[in-house]
């Protein structure tokens, strides 16, 4: 008796269809269709070329899957049913109703374990490629927008208390560091998920004369795994890549915070387009950033994707177990998910309007030129603590006298230390506080126009590093 299944030649009866629809993983890993076929075709020519199908039965294999492929592309995948346990036994199955006996013979010398580990690995390959272009595409719309306001002054912040004046092109260029290593950690996930793990079979290899090499040449991987053991059960690479979303997610989620501060009636430091905006339905006057909102709020599932790949393979005995089957629903969803993240948060980074003068109405607040004026006592010859203390009673006199640091006279000065001299009444303005920090990597005008040049030197460096695969 056959169950009918690809294979059931070990069981008398059939799986329930309650159980059959438990089991099967073919309405997640359907999008693995043109891995799956690209490995196979990569696999039947390198049986071949090593005797262990004829070359006609390689040519009916070969010509079969691509009209499989071709097929699937146009929208006719009615074959692609819930009857077969994954798209790995779809397609077989498809291919042997089409070509016949040659299409049995596919499968020689492999598991479905190390094919459902290649078809991974080469797609979070190219997911990996696509995100890394996506956040180079977030870094360019900052740099741009920061090269395009390289005066604009900008209250920097701790504890969200202003704090002290930088330019904004400094702040924006933060935010593109962050993502310069997201963009990192997800080309190293690409470099983890390129190894070819097919010619593995079960867990111990195959008795076949294959050729791996053959195979990753073809495949376009880096290299081929060295122990059959631990290629069928690796999952490190779908956990690198999902880490590497979970901290594009983090990062975006903090872009997005300030994006939502800044768009307030409260900040007024941007205003979002419109086309990155909603309205109300009861409030006629309101503009939501629900986009940089929406951002905010999905880094949770992506974490949450992260937290799960891990506890699925906590305690895992090797080889293969079918508690995998769980490891590319997450997946799958944090690459979605981030992709649309990246492209809202360009949007909304590359249409946003700068209201300058808003900013430097807030950086000449909040007293934020008394660190300089305390260093302007220390180069006096006073001792920082000393002039700390001076400064914060000076602080204290203009906030009862609603005075800002910039308007007050030498005179008024006068009554805190005699040893200010003219010259401190330009320390205190706004934009020599900022021009004054000309350490590497500080705020000053120039130091941030050397940042400018570096950051966009690797931006283009790094949009053509991500480029490897073939076209």
């Amino acid at each position: 008796m056959s169950t009918g299944s690809l294979w059931g030649g070990r069981f008398k009866e059939s799986v329930g269809q309650q159980m059959q629809e438990f089991g099967a993983s073919l309405p997640v890993d359907i999008r693995l269709y043109e891995q799956d076929i690209r490995g196979s075709i990569a696999h039947a020519n390198m049986l071949c070329v090593q005797g262990v199908i004829s070359t006609s039965d390689k040519q009916l294999i070969t010509d079969g899957l691509r009209d499989i492929l071709k097929d699937i592309q146009a929208g006719n995948d009615e074959f692609l049913d819930i009857k077969h346990e994954d798209i790995h036994m779809a397609i077989e199955a498809e291919l042997t109703s089409r070509i016949g006996a040659a299409g049995k013979r596919l499968h020689t010398a492999r598991s479905r374990n190390d094919q459902v580990a290649t078809d991974t690995r080469l797609y979070v390959r190219e997911a990996a490629e696509s995100l890394c272009l996506a956040i180079c595409s977030v870094r360019s719309a900052i740099i741009s927008v920061a090269s395009n306001h390289t005066d604009a002054i900008f209250p920097g912040y701790t504890h969200l208390q202003r704090a002290q004046p930088i330019l904004l092109s400094h702040h924006l260029l933060a935010w593109q560091n962050m993502l310069e290593r997201d963009y990192a950690r997800m080309l190293a996930s690409k470099a983890s998920a390129d190894v070819l793990v097919l010619g593995s079979a079960a867990l111990a290899g195959t008795t076949y004369d294959i050729n791996r090499f053959a195979v990753a040449k073809e495949l376009d991987f880096a290299s081929v795994s060295n122990n059959s053991l631990d290629a069928v059960s690796d999952r490190d690479f779908i956990c690198d890549i999902t880490y590497a979303c979970a901290m594009v997610m983090m990062h975006l989620s903090r872009i997005c915070e300030e994006l939502i501060l800044w768009s307030s009636s409260e900040f007024g430091f941007i205003t979002l387009s419109d086309a990155f905006s909603t309205g109300s339905s009861i409030m006629p006057q309101k503009k939501n950033p629900d986009f940089a909102e929406l951002t905010r709020g999905k880094t949770g599932r992506v974490y949450g994707n992260l937290i799960g790949i891990l506890t699925t393979l906590k305690s895992l005995p090797l080889a293969y177990n079918k508690d995998m089957q769980e490891d590319k629903e997450g997946l799958f969803d944090s690459i979605d998910t981030v992709s649309l993240c990246l492209n809202a948060v360009s949007g909304m980074i590359s249409t946003m309007h700068i209201n300058a003068n808003k900013m430097l109405e807030a950086a000449q607040g909040g007293f934020m030129a008394a660190t300089d004026l305390a260093d302007y006592l220390v180069k006096q010859g006073l001792a920082f603590r000393d002039a700390h203390e001076v400064v914060g009673k000076i602080v204290l006199f203009a906030e009862k006298n609603k005075l800002q640091l910039h308007q007050l006279s030498l005179a008024q000065l006068h009554q805190f230390s005699d040893v200010f001299g003219a010259d401190a009444l330009e320390v205190v303005k706004i934009a020599n506080v900022v021009d004054a920090r000309t350490t590497y990597g500080g705020t000053a005008k120039d130091q941030v126009l050397s940042q400018l040049e570096q950051a966009q030197q690797r931006l283009t460096q790094d949009i053509k590093a991500s480029r490897t695969l073939p076209r």
